[in-house]
């Protein structure tokens, strides 16, 4: 994968976790260096480590959807975009929560990443390098949540569904490189 792709895609994967980062800032009444470390080690790392469980699943399917890898690829990365974008228009009542309790980092990092452990199967079935891609992925995750604490507690809500729309975006768009991609190997 292209340098400026792994970048475009760290940035995709990395919203909906700036996002949650950006609303725990609203939730911390007087943030600390060490309060915005806690939540980016969170986001951070699992946002780095489900690409690479993902990965190693899709290693074992991979000679199973060999012929149809860039559709499995396609598919995940636009479910995944709609699902972003869909949610961050939804209109819900706003759930209190503790952004620096353990238990509520560890689910909130977890449901974030999700869909960076179905992009993990997508590159396994692409036969591409996971290591760069998820050292991409934890590090630009882990800086935008370090500054998403700061930018919730100063700026508030306003950019909150912007940047789910935005990320669910970029993956629809990666999704569809990739398709167009191998669908221009196997007619040339």
């Amino acid at each position: 994968m292209q340098p400026t792709a792994t970048l475009i895609l760290a940035l995709g994967l990395a919203a909906d976790a700036f996002a949650v980062s950006v609303a725990s800032g609203l939730k911390i009444k007087y943030v600390k260096v060490s309060k915005a470390l806690k939540i980016a080690i969170f986001f951070g790392g699992f946002q780095a480590i489900m690409p690479l469980v993902g990965w190693v699943a899709g290693i074992s399917l991979r000679t199973l959807l060999a012929a149809i890898s860039h559709w499995v690829a396609f598919s995940i990365l636009c479910l995944l975009g709609i699902k972003m974008i869909y949610e961050s228009c939804q209109e819900g009542e706003e759930k209190d929560f503790n952004p620096l309790c353990n238990s509520t980092l560890l689910a909130l990092a977890i449901g974030t990443s999700i869909d960076a452990l179905a992009v993990g199967l997508g590159f396994a079935l692409l036969k591409d390098s996971i290591f760069t891609i998820i050292t991409a992925i934890g590090f630009i995750t882990f800086w935008l949540t370090f500054f998403g604490v700061f930018i919730g507690n100063k700026f508030g809500n306003f950019f909150q569904n912007k940047i789910e729309i935005v990320g669910g975006g970029i993956l629809i768009a990666i999704g569809s490189k990739i398709l167009i991609e191998n669908l221009i190997k196997v007619t040339a």
